[in-house]
């Protein structure tokens, strides 16, 4: 299982999804107050302001996902389609926070965190591991058609 490179872009994917429930995604300025735009949702003075259940489901369902992506190895084209709807689903976290970010308030302004790009690192990592799959199915298929 682990000796799969693909089972390591999954594996470094889900690590930094898994990472984004304790990292802040940005700060808001707002005013004369700063907001911290979190997994909590957007808080100010230790006060949620709005709810960030959405993205705190978004992110446990993603990571729940590639969890089960990593155990059914055996199965490579389920795999590859997971991994495609994680693609899915990850590029809706984006639109989550985007709306989170922007709609929230007018005129505000945002400075992002590092950590808002982990999605893109783990699309890209998924890709890599689509691919890879893809290769060792059709390995699979030549070696099934010699004999």
């Amino acid at each position: 299982m682990v000796q799969r490179i693909q089972t390591v872009y999954v594996l470094i994917s889900a690590i930094l999804l898994g990472l984004l429930f304790s990292l802040p995604f940005a700060n808001i300025v707002f005013g004369n107050q700063d907001y911290l735009f979190d997994i909590r949702g957007i808080v100010l003075n230790d006060k949620v302001q709005i709810s960030g259940l959405p993205i705190a489901l978004f992110i446990a369902m993603t990571l729940l996902i590639h969890v089960v992506v990593l155990f059914i190895y055996k199965k490579r084209i389920l795999q590859m389609r997971m991994l495609v709807f994680l693609i899915i689903l990850m590029l809706g976290l984006f639109g989550i926070f985007y709306f989170f970010t922007y709609y929230s308030f007018d005129n505000a302004e945002i400075h992002f965190k590092l950590c808002i790009s982990f999605p893109l690192v783990a699309i890209i990592l998924d890709y890599l591991a689509i691919r890879a799959i893809g290769k060792d199915e059709a390995l699979i298929r030549s070696v099934d058609r010699i004999r």
